[in-house]
């Protein structure tokens, strides 16, 4: 199991591990995630405690979209709880029963477009505990089901960590062909051909050059590669770098979690994508189209990784 340890640098200049603990009332880890869920997730916040009805009788603790477009739900426990995955496999059934329902609400919090968009082949579970079960991280690998399990620490300081230690990745299905439709149209809006790279492919006259670029962004340890419609991300609890294949141009466009701010833009290289819209996530844009910009683009990658 994964194990993250905090050390802070004392009076003497020596570096003492901070003990974490959990919260004292599991809706306190509720309220704080739901005012910051996007940047510690990667999902905006939809609603809070929202009823599943009188069959599946129980109340999702948050209800969000995340930012590939997939539905996703989160629960909150403030230690652990071994019947975790029976209620995420439960409440993943109704949302596929509640379709329309979350269509209209998405449209409510954040417009037709959002809602036009949402990507239902793999509707993403998110359980957030003080801690799992040796049987609960076994288990999840066998699900059919998206689930994420995170463990939280507080720490004095008002340090909130959130660690990623198991992660099943479903079994997608197919898209309905008015969605289909809409991410044609969403594609063509952001410039970007019709290719549509099968998991782990890319077109014939990139894939050498794919294949190192995968190299490079599967370097940093557990990361998790994401094949969607129109481009793939590589994840750890948020993207982190999304790819998308040009092959017109015979190039790879790399979009990172990296401010532009703290980086030298080079023209034809790499890009302010602030207010531009795009395929994927992530504000700067790197643009490979050989090992020589791959070398270049490294250091970037590195900091959008350790900055994960």
């Amino acid at each position: 199991m994964s194990e993250l340890k905090l050390f802070r640098h004392d009076a003497d200049g020596r570096d003492v591990e901070l003990r974490g603990s959990t919260m004292a009332l599991e809706v306190e880890l509720q309220r704080r995630i739901e005012a910051s869920m996007e940047a510690m997730l990667g999902i905006r916040f939809l609603a809070s405690e929202y009823p599943t009805g009188p069959w599946h009788r129980g109340r999702v603790d948050s209800l969000g979209l995340d930012e590939n477009g997939t539905p996703a739900l989160i629960e909150y426990k403030k230690g652990a709880d071994s019947g975790v995955l029976s209620q995420a496999v439960s409440y993943l059934s109704w949302l596929d029963s509640a379709r329309h329902e979350f269509e209209a609400l998405v449209k409510e919090k954040l417009g037709s477009e959002a809602a036009e968009s949402i990507d239902w082949r793999n509707p993403r579970m998110v359980c957030i505990a003080a801690s799992f079960s040796h049987h609960d991280r076994v288990a999840v690998k066998r699900l059919r089901e998206r689930v994420d399990l995170v463990r939280y620490r507080v720490f004095d300081g008002g340090l909130l960590s959130l660690l990623l230690v198991e992660s099943a990745s479903g079994s997608p299905s197919p898209a309905p062909a008015r969605q289909q439709n809409r991410q044609r149209e969403v594609a063509a809006g952001a410039g970007i051909g019709s290719f549509q790279a099968p998991p782990g492919a890319a077109p014939a006259c990139l894939q050498d050059l794919y294949a190192e670029l995968d190299e490079a962004l599967t370097a940093w340890g557990e990361v998790e590669v994401a094949q969607l419609r129109h481009y793939i991300a590589y994840r750890r609890m948020v993207n982190v770098a999304s790819v998308v294949f040009r092959p017109k141009h015979e190039a790879i466009l790399v979009y990172l979690r990296v401010d532009p701010d703290t980086v030298e833009l080079e023209e034809g290289f790499s890009r302010d994508m602030r207010g531009i819209g795009h395929l994927g996530t992530g504000d700067l844009e790197v643009r490979i189209v050989s090992a020589a910009d791959l070398e270049k683009a490294g250091p970037l990658i590195r900091r959008a990784f350790e900055a994960a």
